[in-house]
Protein backbone atom coordinates (compact mmCIF):
# COMPACT_ATOMS: atom_id res chain seq x y z
CA UNK A 1 0.00 0.00 0.00
CA UNK A 2 1.71 3.08 -1.28
CA UNK A 3 -0.54 5.14 0.64
CA UNK A 4 1.45 4.78 4.00
CA UNK A 5 4.46 6.21 2.63
CA UNK A 6 3.02 8.88 1.29
CA UNK A 7 1.14 9.58 4.53
CA UNK A 8 4.15 9.22 6.49
CA UNK A 9 7.00 11.56 4.01
CA UNK A 10 4.42 13.88 3.79
CA UNK A 11 4.51 14.16 7.72
CA UNK A 12 8.33 14.26 7.73
CA UNK A 13 8.53 16.78 4.83
CA UNK A 14 6.23 19.38 6.63
CA UNK A 15 8.83 20.08 8.90
CA UNK A 16 10.67 23.15 9.46
CA UNK A 17 13.87 21.52 10.12
CA UNK A 18 13.41 18.69 7.57
CA UNK A 19 16.64 17.83 6.12
CA UNK A 20 17.73 15.62 2.93
CA UNK A 21 19.75 13.88 5.36
CA UNK A 22 16.28 13.06 7.57
CA UNK A 23 14.74 12.06 4.51
CA UNK A 24 17.28 9.47 3.77
CA UNK A 25 17.56 8.35 7.37
CA UNK A 26 13.78 7.63 7.01
CA UNK A 27 14.81 5.47 3.72
CA UNK A 28 17.57 3.90 5.08
CA UNK A 29 15.24 2.22 8.16
CA UNK A 30 12.65 0.56 5.48
CA UNK A 31 15.66 -1.31 2.99
CA UNK A 32 19.77 -1.22 2.81
CA UNK A 33 18.91 -2.13 -0.57
CA UNK A 34 19.19 1.46 -2.18
CA UNK A 35 22.36 3.55 -2.52
CA UNK A 36 21.07 7.17 -0.63
CA UNK A 37 22.82 9.98 -1.20
CA UNK A 38 22.86 13.74 -0.41
CA UNK A 39 24.59 16.50 -1.44
CA UNK A 40 23.63 20.14 0.42
CA UNK A 41 23.52 23.31 -2.42
CA UNK A 42 23.71 26.59 -1.39
CA UNK A 43 22.77 29.04 -3.85
CA UNK A 44 21.64 32.87 -3.71
CA UNK A 45 18.50 32.71 -1.87
CA UNK A 46 19.74 30.07 0.32
CA UNK A 47 20.27 25.94 0.58
CA UNK A 48 18.90 22.90 -0.12
CA UNK A 49 19.51 19.43 -0.26
CA UNK A 50 19.59 17.28 -3.30
CA UNK A 51 18.63 13.32 -2.66
CA UNK A 52 19.44 10.67 -5.14
CA UNK A 53 18.00 6.95 -4.50
CA UNK A 54 19.78 4.29 -6.73
CA UNK A 55 17.64 1.00 -6.35
CA UNK A 56 18.99 -1.89 -8.25
CA UNK A 57 16.93 -4.28 -10.32
CA UNK A 58 17.54 -7.93 -11.20
CA UNK A 59 19.01 -7.34 -14.55
CA UNK A 60 19.65 -3.38 -14.54
CA UNK A 61 23.30 -1.19 -14.75
CA UNK A 62 23.93 -1.40 -11.25
CA UNK A 63 25.09 -5.44 -11.44
CA UNK A 64 26.05 -5.67 -15.19
CA UNK A 65 22.59 -6.46 -16.67
CA UNK A 66 21.07 -4.88 -20.01
CA UNK A 67 17.87 -3.64 -18.50
CA UNK A 68 17.10 -0.14 -19.34
CA UNK A 69 17.58 2.19 -16.14
CA UNK A 70 14.09 4.69 -15.30
CA UNK A 71 14.81 7.87 -13.84
CA UNK A 72 12.24 9.71 -11.75
CA UNK A 73 12.49 13.15 -10.94
CA UNK A 74 10.69 15.26 -8.12
CA UNK A 75 10.36 18.88 -9.46
CA UNK A 76 10.15 21.26 -7.38
CA UNK A 77 10.83 24.71 -5.94
CA UNK A 78 10.46 23.73 -2.27
CA UNK A 79 8.33 21.95 -0.09
CA UNK A 80 7.99 24.87 1.59
CA UNK A 81 8.49 29.09 1.57
CA UNK A 82 8.86 29.56 5.00
CA UNK A 83 9.08 32.42 6.76
CA UNK A 84 6.48 34.04 3.95
CA UNK A 85 3.63 30.85 4.10
CA UNK A 86 3.49 27.95 7.20
CA UNK A 87 3.69 24.63 6.27
CA UNK A 88 3.91 22.34 3.34
CA UNK A 89 3.52 24.02 -0.25
CA UNK A 90 1.64 22.42 -3.08
CA UNK A 91 4.78 22.80 -4.91
CA UNK A 92 6.33 20.02 -2.71
CA UNK A 93 4.31 17.44 -4.10
CA UNK A 94 7.30 16.48 -6.64
CA UNK A 95 9.30 15.79 -3.67
CA UNK A 96 6.41 13.78 -1.88
CA UNK A 97 5.53 11.71 -4.76
CA UNK A 98 9.32 10.78 -5.83
CA UNK A 99 10.35 10.00 -2.27
CA UNK A 100 7.29 7.82 -1.71
CA UNK A 101 7.80 5.93 -4.95
CA UNK A 102 11.52 5.18 -3.66
CA UNK A 103 10.10 3.84 -0.03
CA UNK A 104 7.38 1.63 -1.43
CA UNK A 105 10.31 0.17 -4.89
CA UNK A 106 12.59 -0.68 -1.17
CA UNK A 107 9.54 -1.93 0.80
CA UNK A 108 9.06 -4.19 -2.15
CA UNK A 109 12.63 -5.37 -2.80
CA UNK A 110 12.40 -6.47 0.45
CA UNK A 111 9.67 -9.03 0.51
CA UNK A 112 11.57 -10.28 -2.93
CA UNK A 113 9.50 -8.13 -5.49
CA UNK A 114 12.86 -6.58 -7.31
CA UNK A 115 12.05 -4.93 -10.26
CA UNK A 116 13.90 -5.98 -13.61
CA UNK A 117 15.50 -2.39 -13.95
CA UNK A 118 17.49 0.11 -12.28
CA UNK A 119 15.38 2.87 -10.80
CA UNK A 120 16.87 6.14 -10.07
CA UNK A 121 14.93 8.60 -8.27
CA UNK A 122 16.40 12.45 -7.39
CA UNK A 123 14.73 15.04 -5.82
CA UNK A 124 15.48 18.03 -3.46
CA UNK A 125 14.13 19.18 0.25
CA UNK A 126 14.52 22.82 0.70
CA UNK A 127 11.57 24.25 3.55
CA UNK A 128 11.91 27.75 3.14
CA UNK A 129 12.38 28.55 -0.36
CA UNK A 130 11.88 31.77 -1.76
CA UNK A 131 8.62 33.17 -4.08
CA UNK A 132 8.48 34.85 -7.20
CA UNK A 133 5.61 36.17 -9.09
CA UNK A 134 3.69 34.76 -12.00
CA UNK A 135 0.51 34.90 -13.78
CA UNK A 136 -2.56 33.22 -13.15
CA UNK A 137 -0.75 32.83 -9.43
CA UNK A 138 2.94 33.51 -7.88
CA UNK A 139 5.23 30.90 -8.94
CA UNK A 140 7.44 28.82 -6.50
CA UNK A 141 11.04 29.98 -6.42
CA UNK A 142 14.15 28.26 -5.57
CA UNK A 143 17.19 29.06 -3.46
CA UNK A 144 19.35 27.17 -7.02
CA UNK A 145 18.50 27.76 -10.25
CA UNK A 146 17.35 24.66 -13.22
CA UNK A 147 20.99 24.34 -14.20
CA UNK A 148 22.22 23.22 -10.54
CA UNK A 149 18.85 21.06 -10.65
CA UNK A 150 19.63 19.41 -13.97
CA UNK A 151 23.15 18.84 -12.66
CA UNK A 152 22.03 16.71 -9.49
CA UNK A 153 18.42 15.15 -10.74
CA UNK A 154 19.04 14.14 -14.05
CA UNK A 155 21.85 11.76 -14.62
CA UNK A 156 23.47 9.63 -17.89
CA UNK A 157 22.29 6.78 -16.44
CA UNK A 158 18.81 7.24 -17.05
CA UNK A 159 17.28 5.70 -20.46
CA UNK A 160 14.08 7.60 -19.88
CA UNK A 161 12.86 10.14 -17.35
CA UNK A 162 9.33 10.74 -15.85
CA UNK A 163 9.29 14.01 -14.18
CA UNK A 164 7.16 14.93 -11.31
CA UNK A 165 5.86 18.81 -10.69
CA UNK A 166 2.89 20.19 -9.33
CA UNK A 167 0.99 21.52 -12.40
CA UNK A 168 -1.60 23.30 -10.91
CA UNK A 169 -1.03 27.27 -11.34
CA UNK A 170 -2.62 27.70 -14.67
CA UNK A 171 -6.10 27.51 -16.37
CA UNK A 172 -4.87 24.88 -18.94
CA UNK A 173 -5.47 21.97 -17.29
CA UNK A 174 -8.75 21.56 -15.34
CA UNK A 175 -8.67 18.61 -13.97
CA UNK A 176 -7.84 17.40 -10.02
CA UNK A 177 -5.99 14.43 -9.97
CA UNK A 178 -2.29 14.05 -12.43
CA UNK A 179 -1.64 14.16 -16.38
CA UNK A 180 0.88 13.32 -18.47
CA UNK A 181 2.72 15.24 -20.97
CA UNK A 182 3.93 13.84 -24.51
CA UNK A 183 7.39 12.73 -25.09
CA UNK A 184 10.29 15.24 -25.20
CA UNK A 185 13.71 14.27 -26.56
CA UNK A 186 15.90 16.42 -28.01
CA UNK A 187 13.62 19.33 -29.00
CA UNK A 188 11.53 17.21 -30.47
CA UNK A 189 7.99 16.88 -28.89
CA UNK A 190 6.34 13.94 -29.80
CA UNK A 191 3.51 11.66 -29.74
CA UNK A 192 1.91 10.58 -26.10
CA UNK A 193 3.30 6.94 -25.72
CA UNK A 194 0.66 4.88 -26.27
CA UNK A 195 2.24 2.58 -23.38
CA UNK A 196 1.81 4.87 -20.86
CA UNK A 197 -1.76 5.76 -21.58
CA UNK A 198 -2.65 2.48 -21.15
CA UNK A 199 -0.42 1.98 -18.23
CA UNK A 200 -2.82 5.12 -16.60
CA UNK A 201 -6.23 3.30 -17.80
CA UNK A 202 -5.15 0.19 -15.98
CA UNK A 203 -3.42 1.84 -12.56
CA UNK A 204 -6.14 4.56 -11.92
CA UNK A 205 -8.91 2.89 -13.74
CA UNK A 206 -10.22 6.09 -15.76
CA UNK A 207 -9.17 7.44 -19.16
CA UNK A 208 -5.83 9.00 -19.13
CA UNK A 209 -5.26 12.84 -18.78
CA UNK A 210 -2.84 14.89 -21.14
CA UNK A 211 -1.56 17.73 -20.62
CA UNK A 212 -1.24 20.18 -23.86
CA UNK A 213 3.37 21.57 -24.05
CA UNK A 214 4.52 24.07 -25.94
CA UNK A 215 7.32 24.98 -27.72
CA UNK A 216 8.11 27.60 -24.88
CA UNK A 217 7.32 25.06 -22.57
CA UNK A 218 10.60 22.33 -23.44
CA UNK A 219 13.21 25.29 -23.94
CA UNK A 220 15.40 26.13 -20.96
CA UNK A 221 14.63 28.71 -18.08
CA UNK A 222 16.35 32.01 -18.50
CA UNK A 223 15.55 32.74 -22.26
CA UNK A 224 12.36 35.28 -21.49
CA UNK A 225 9.77 33.21 -22.97
CA UNK A 226 6.58 32.04 -21.19
CA UNK A 227 6.97 28.16 -19.49
CA UNK A 228 3.70 26.72 -17.99
CA UNK A 229 6.69 25.51 -15.09
CA UNK A 230 9.65 23.45 -15.11
CA UNK A 231 7.94 20.12 -15.58
CA UNK A 232 10.08 19.48 -18.98
CA UNK A 233 12.79 21.48 -17.56
CA UNK A 234 14.93 18.16 -17.15
CA UNK A 235 14.78 18.03 -21.13
CA UNK A 236 17.14 20.30 -21.77
CA UNK A 237 20.27 18.81 -19.87
CA UNK A 238 19.72 15.12 -21.88
CA UNK A 239 19.06 13.09 -25.11
CA UNK A 240 16.80 11.24 -22.80
CA UNK A 241 13.30 10.92 -23.75
CA UNK A 242 11.56 13.02 -21.02
CA UNK A 243 7.84 12.53 -19.93
CA UNK A 244 6.03 14.97 -17.35
CA UNK A 245 3.68 13.69 -14.91
CA UNK A 246 2.28 16.72 -13.63
CA UNK A 247 -0.10 16.73 -10.72
CA UNK A 248 -3.12 18.91 -10.98
CA UNK A 249 -6.27 20.09 -9.87
CA UNK A 250 -9.32 22.39 -11.94
CA UNK A 251 -8.26 25.51 -10.45
CA UNK A 252 -5.55 27.53 -10.37
CA UNK A 253 -3.87 27.11 -7.00
CA UNK A 254 -0.06 28.49 -6.51
CA UNK A 255 2.62 26.56 -5.58
CA UNK A 256 3.12 28.31 -2.64
CA UNK A 257 -0.33 27.83 -1.79
CA UNK A 258 -0.76 25.98 1.86
CA UNK A 259 -3.62 22.98 2.51
CA UNK A 260 -3.43 22.27 -0.68
CA UNK A 261 -1.76 18.57 -1.10
CA UNK A 262 -4.22 15.76 -1.61
CA UNK A 263 -2.40 12.60 -0.60
CA UNK A 264 -5.00 10.25 -2.44
CA UNK A 265 -4.00 12.04 -5.65
CA UNK A 266 -0.40 11.85 -4.61
CA UNK A 267 -0.97 8.01 -4.32
CA UNK A 268 -2.34 7.40 -7.57
CA UNK A 269 0.80 9.16 -9.58
CA UNK A 270 3.00 7.20 -6.83
CA UNK A 271 1.54 3.84 -8.06
CA UNK A 272 1.51 5.21 -11.72
CA UNK A 273 5.10 5.26 -11.84
CA UNK A 274 6.05 1.75 -9.93
CA UNK A 275 3.61 0.60 -12.76
CA UNK A 276 5.64 2.19 -15.43
CA UNK A 277 8.88 1.19 -13.39
CA UNK A 278 8.14 -2.96 -13.85
CA UNK A 279 7.13 -2.72 -17.36
CA UNK A 280 9.93 -0.43 -18.31
CA UNK A 281 12.50 -2.42 -16.96
CA UNK A 282 11.02 -5.65 -19.01
CA UNK A 283 11.49 -3.41 -21.81
CA UNK A 284 7.62 -3.22 -22.44
CA UNK A 285 6.80 0.53 -22.30
CA UNK A 286 8.49 2.83 -24.84
CA UNK A 287 8.23 5.97 -24.16
CA UNK A 288 8.49 6.63 -27.98
CA UNK A 289 9.07 4.85 -31.32
CA UNK A 290 12.59 4.74 -32.55
CA UNK A 291 12.55 4.81 -36.32
CA UNK A 292 10.13 7.76 -36.65
CA UNK A 293 12.15 9.93 -34.40
CA UNK A 294 14.57 8.82 -36.75
CA UNK A 295 12.60 9.59 -39.69
CA UNK A 296 11.54 13.06 -38.59
CA UNK A 297 15.15 13.53 -37.96
CA UNK A 298 15.91 12.91 -41.31
CA UNK A 299 13.06 14.88 -42.76
CA UNK A 300 13.35 17.91 -40.46
CA UNK A 301 17.02 17.61 -39.35
CA UNK A 302 18.00 18.44 -35.28
CA UNK A 303 16.27 20.24 -33.06
CA UNK A 304 18.70 20.43 -29.92
CA UNK A 305 19.06 23.85 -30.76
CA UNK A 306 15.96 24.15 -28.74
CA UNK A 307 17.55 22.82 -25.60
CA UNK A 308 19.81 26.09 -25.63
CA UNK A 309 19.17 29.32 -24.62
CA UNK A 310 18.81 30.18 -28.10
CA UNK A 311 20.61 32.72 -30.16
CA UNK A 312 18.95 36.51 -31.20
CA UNK A 313 18.34 37.16 -34.55
CA UNK A 314 17.08 40.54 -36.23
CA UNK A 315 14.18 39.64 -38.42
CA UNK A 316 13.50 41.99 -41.17
CA UNK A 317 9.83 42.98 -42.50
CA UNK A 318 9.21 42.11 -45.94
Amino acid sequence: MSLKYVMEIYELMDDIQVTGEKVKQYLEKISSNGDIEVHTIEGEKGKTDFISVKIPGKSGAFSGGEAPTLGIIGRLGGIGARPEMIGFVSDGDGALASMSIAAKLLDMSNKGDQLDGDVILTTHICPDAPTQPHDPVPFMGSPVGIQTMNQYEVTAEMDGILSIDTTKGNQIINHRGFAITPTIKEGYILKVSDDLLHIYTQSVGKLPVTMPVTTQDITPYGNNVYHINSILQPAVSTDKPVVGVAITTETAVAGCGTGASRVVEIEEVVRYCIEVAKFYGQSKCNFYDEKEFQHLETLYGKMTQLQTLGEEKEVTSK
